[in-house]
């Protein structure tokens, strides 16, 4: 099959988070499994400036936003073996530091900037048409959209099936009707059986509304989709659509992530070499000047600081989790109050909390080999990646039993000496803590916590296994 990918970020092209890992990862999958697939994101800044600069194409052209006509340039490169990535070059859009706004808050003009994107991706399918056209979370909804709104306008790409996947449903690309004449659609349109949303203009409801597919990265978030609680407003549509939405778990890149392989990582081990983590316990600590503690668990966090990853809940239980004997390591950057929260504690437990606020890649290897335990408290996880990161490195995770989380973590028993992490179904501080608390007694058992441990490593969520069910959903759309 010829497979369309469009979406505004893929690693290692343009990354802010999850989305950009699944892009770059199931591409590659499903060209593995002799699909062809295209790959079409903006040409960011960090494309342009990056050591993967594509090369220049003849193919330029421009496309309608509000009633004015806007050119666009391609440029090309390749992932994998013979991925094709195409870049929508247009440096009055794209050609910022940040993919989406800055620290200050979202650009102004995102609403204009992703009715471009989707026009223009459309634009380059006339030139290459494809037999599947995946559009990704709200800034290619509108692919979709305008691909079944207005045929005519698209010819050599009509026919093709649509699949749209939501990657977080709390983003949805919700603008003010002001903006409705850069869609350059029908005023019928903006009404509540289809883009309107209270009054404003939902770029993801149409999507919802018009692919002929839908999927979510986890079938516990699909289902949790279509109830008030985890909709922010959308269960009925999503509801009216429960027979074409699928939920398919994300996997993980282990030629990345991999504990035998790892460039990060000072020690390399397996299930059965668990000796030569403690290498790269003490090799973390030294990073960050955590002093040497034997026995001692190191518990860790790599995460964006927001209350939908459960910082809430962390910063109310902090105090009483540093009265147990544990050393505490955060990686990540979000939310100011979070951030100064942390800042805060790491000098109030000089010598048992690290905290290092942003991103490094590295860092990020380091602290997953090096750690005991990793927390996932999140309110909502549509998938989650580190607690897979977490099993393949044998550092156990602790999670709130919601999205992803609940259908990769097996929940620990120790009776029958089952399971492969903690995992807490209220979302109450209390119920957090004594999750931690069971975590810790593990600890202390060696036979317990090194089975706990191969168990851990043994799960295999690699990107094969979704990219088959990818796979056969197309198939079913083209027969």
């Amino acid at each position: 099959m010829k497979i369309a990918m469009i979406a505004s970020e893929a690693s290692p092209f343009a990354k802010t988070g999850g989305l950009a890992d699944v892009l770059g990862a199931l591409s590659v999958a499903l060209e593995r499994l002799g699909h062809e697939v295209l790959l079409i994101i903006p040409a960011y800044h960090s494309v342009l400036q990056g050591e993967f600069a594509g090369r220049e194409t003849t193919l330029k052209f421009a496309v309608p936003v509000s009633h004015r006509q806007e050119p666009a340039a391609v440029l090309q490169s390749t992932a994998g073996k013979a991925v094709t990535v195409y870049f929508v070059r247009a440096d009055r859009y794209f050609d910022r530091e940040f993919l989406y706004g800055t620290p200050a808050g979202d650009y102004p003009d995102n609403a204009e900037r992703f009715v471009f994107f989707s026009r223009a991706a459309l634009e380059i399918l006339r030139t290459f048409p494809v037999d599947i056209v995946h559009a990704h979370d709200w800034q290619a909804a509108l692919t979709v959209v305008f691909l079944k709104t207005q045929p005519a306008r698209y010819p050599e790409t009509a026919a093709a099936k649509t699949v749209f996947t939501i990657h977080n449903l709390g983003f949805q690309g919700r603008f003010w009707q002001g903006d409705w004449h850069l869609l350059n659609l029908d005023y019928g349109y903006f009404t509540p059986q289809f883009l309107e949303f209270y009054a404003n203009i939902n770029f993801l409801k149409g999507a919802l509304l018009f692919a002929d597919r839908l999927t979510t990265v986890s079938p516990s978030y699909a289902k949790e989709i279509m109830t008030p609680a985890q909709s922010f407003g959308l269960d009925g549509v999503l509801r009216q659509r429960a027979g074409d939405l699928v939920g398919i778990l994300n996997g993980v890149d282990y030629s990345q992530w991999n504990p035998w392989t790892d460039p990060f990582i000072s020690h390399h081990y397996g299930e059965h070499s668990l000796i030569n983590k403690r290498g790269c316990k003490e090799s973390l600590r030294g990073n960050l000047d955590l002093p040497e503690q034997p026995g001692t668990p190191i518990i860790a966090m790599i995460s964006r600081l927001t209350g939908q990853k459960g910082f809430d809940l962390v910063e109310s239980i902090f105090d009483r989790l540093m009265e147990r004997p544990v050393q505490f390591v955060l990686l990540g950057s979000g939310e100011r109050r979070f951030e100064e929260f942390f800042r805060a504690a790491a000098a109030r437990y000089s010598g048992r909390v690290a905290v290092r606020i942003g991103f490094d890649e590295p860092l990020a290897h380091q602290i997953e080999a090096g750690a005991d335990l990793f927390l996932m408290p999140s309110l909502y996880e549509p998938c989650g990646l580190n607690q897979m990161y977490s099993l393949k490195y044998g550092t156990i995770p602790i999670v709130h039993g919601v999205g992803g989380l609940r259908d990769t973590i097996q929940d620990y028993d120790s009776a029958r000496d089952t399971g492969t992490g903690f995992v807490f179904d209220d979302y109450e501080p209390q119920a957090l803590l004594d999750a931690i608390d069971r975590g810790l007694t593990a600890y202390n058992d060696k036979n317990a916590w090194t089975g706990l441990r191969r168990r851990a490593m043994a799960m295999d969520f690699s990107w094969e296994r979704s990219a088959h069910a990818y796979s056969n959903l197309y198939q079913q759309l083209l027969h």
